[in-house]
């Protein structure tokens, strides 16, 4: 692999099913992740160094949060960080399928980061209404810590769902195949995708605008974590044997 243009070649035929991913992640995370993952082969680094270098813009960010009065500035900031954080977490895992580096290690670092960047996302939001939001009630400062609560319930049933299921697809029949992605629920996905997520970090410039956003998406992944652990209890339940 020498040029730019081969590497990215490479990158596509080296991707992850597109089933069970939102469009965000689907048609705007994982093609700029394949970018930055043929600059980073390109450069020399490892794929647990371009997750260090999501961690890094995306504690970066939403240190930011929780230190910065909100402001247009601040907002713009925070969320091109956010995203291109997003983008290199893509990469990531891009990088080491094309270059076979990918390991145990690998994994668990991406998922430590991972789980970090739930806890403190609604961390800092809390804290910025708490030092700078002039909240209308100080039931506000509940929002958070429920939002916090449902993304990493969601991220923790969702990978042990991953884990557990893994046994079953191994001894699934040989000639069985998965059902194709539907774009239809890749466009109901939207709402939970962490992308999508980072989009109301644009409302910090307006406080009022910014707790609006963000109680209206608590609500939605809230509704959706019922969702995803009703399914995924169904799914586990069907497992038994016998």
């Amino acid at each position: 692999m020498g040029s730019t243009g081969t590497v990215l070649r490479e990158l596509r035929g080296a991707q992850k099913s597109a089933k069970g991913v939102s469009l965000y992640s689907r048609y705007v995370n994982r093609p700029t992740g394949r970018v930055l993952a043929a600059g980073a082969y390109r450069a020399g680094l490892t794929p647990n160094q371009v997750t260090l270098i999501s961690a890094l813009l995306t504690y970066a960010a939403l240190a930011a949060v929780a230190l910065v009065k909100p402001s247009w500035t601040l907002a713009l900031l925070v969320y091109a960080a956010l995203a291109i954080g997003f983008a290199f977490d893509s990469a990531d895992g891009q990088l080491a399928r094309l270059t076979g580096r990918g390991g145990p290690d690998g994994e668990w670092l991406d998922h430590v980061v991972d789980c970090g960047k739930l806890v403190l996302v609604h961390t800092a939001v809390l804290i910025s209404f708490y030092r700078f939001g002039e909240l209308p009630s100080h039931a506000w400062l509940l929002l958070p810590l429920g939002f916090q609560l449902a993304a990493v319930v969601t991220f923790c049933a969702g990978l042990l769902r991953e884990k557990l299921g893994k046994a079953a697809v191994a001894g699934a029949p040989a000639g069985s195949t998965a059902a194709p992605a539907s774009q239809l629920r890749a466009f109901a996905l939207l709402p939970a995708d962490y992308g999508v997520f980072c989009l109301v970090f644009l409302l910090l410039g307006v406080p009022g605008a910014f707790r609006a956003g963000y109680a209206v998406l608590a609500v939605v992944h809230t509704l959706f974590l019922a969702a995803f652990l009703t399914k995924w209890f169904r799914e586990l339940r069907a497992l038994r044997p016998g």
